[in-house]
């Protein structure tokens, strides 16, 4: 199994190298105490050669380790932008347009630094998927298990739904690249989506499915075949009314996308994108 990236090494390495040009010190991370606040990276007035990090220390260590490469992202890609980065987790869904880019991009860039797609697809592609094994690499790479979950999405080669609830209903749903191409989606009834009847999400009895339970892929996909079958798992959060939803599906053909509704030759960007083969990963 895989060894944790050590982000003490890389902090203090940094500005020996291009990423950190005209950087001599990156302070070690610091206690922040802001209720509203996840993490910041703030160059030193007095000093601009020195920047420093400081993150949530009421945050669980997982939260407060990602929040650190975060803000190594912000160091690496953005430094030259601003003097400060004041981050809180619902920039990422609802802050500006500007911040809202550069959030998710310091994102992505400590989701690859803290689970390189590299060593996690290798160690998926090995293993019968179910939650036991993804919390187990959740813990090896010290990282939350729902980041961990995001990430299993991005690089599994099976046909794979997340689905995070947040009292009742959806907060965020991603789909396998493999998913997407099967037009494999679930079923939706309401905005916002409630969990579906007939589901583990909607049965309030059951906390725990960690082991999977198999049944039909068209009570949560309608555009699946009769014969279709998934494994639905369910992990539910300690605090608050939060749900973590996987579903894996049996393997299908790629299914082809219908464009009977285009006159003539016009095609939007999503077209070309698709007819191109670079599918979108949601």
């Amino acid at each position: 199994m895989p060894d944790a990236v050590d982000l003490e090494v890389v902090r203090q390495m940094l500005p020996e190298t291009p990423y950190g040009k005209g950087v001599r010190e990156i302070k070690a991370p610091m206690v922040l105490d802001i209720n509203s606040c996840e993490g910041m990276l703030v160059r030193n007035p007095q000093d601009t050669a020195e920047w420093g990090i400081f993150y949530n220390g009421k945050a669980n260590p997982e939260r407060q380790r990602f929040t650190i490469a975060h803000e190594l992202g912000h160091f690496i890609l953005h430094r030259d932008q601003r003097q400060s980065f004041n981050c809180d987790k619902e920039s990422v869904y609802s802050g500006a347009d500007t911040i809202r880019v550069i959030e998710r991009e310091a994102d992505d860039f400590a989701s690859n630094l803290l689970m390189p797609g590299d060593l996690l697809r290798e160690w998926i592609s090995n293993q019968r998927i179910d939650l036991h094994v993804l919390s187990a690499l959740a813990k090896r790479f010290q990282v939350s298990f729902e980041a961990l979950c995001i990430r299993f999405i991005k690089f599994t080669t099976q046909r794979a739904i997340l689905v995070y609830w947040d009292n009742g209903f959806v907060k965020y749903e991603w789909r396998s690249s493999s998913a997407v191409k099967t037009r494999a989606r679930i079923r939706r009834t309401d905005d916002p989506q409630e969990p579906l009847p007939g589901t583990l999400a909607a049965d309030s009895t059951v906390e725990q499915e960690w082991d999977g339970t198999e049944m039909s892929a068209a009570i949560w996909c309608p555009e699946e075949a009769p014969h279709m079958k998934l494994r639905e798992f369910k992990h539910s959060y300690t605090t608050g009314d939060r749900v973590l939803t996987l579903l894996l599906l049996e393997s299908a053909e790629p299914r082809s996308w219908d464009r009977s509704w285009q006159d003539g030759e016009s095609s939007d960007s999503f077209d070309q994108f698709v007819s191109n083969g670079q599918l979108p990963v949601r």
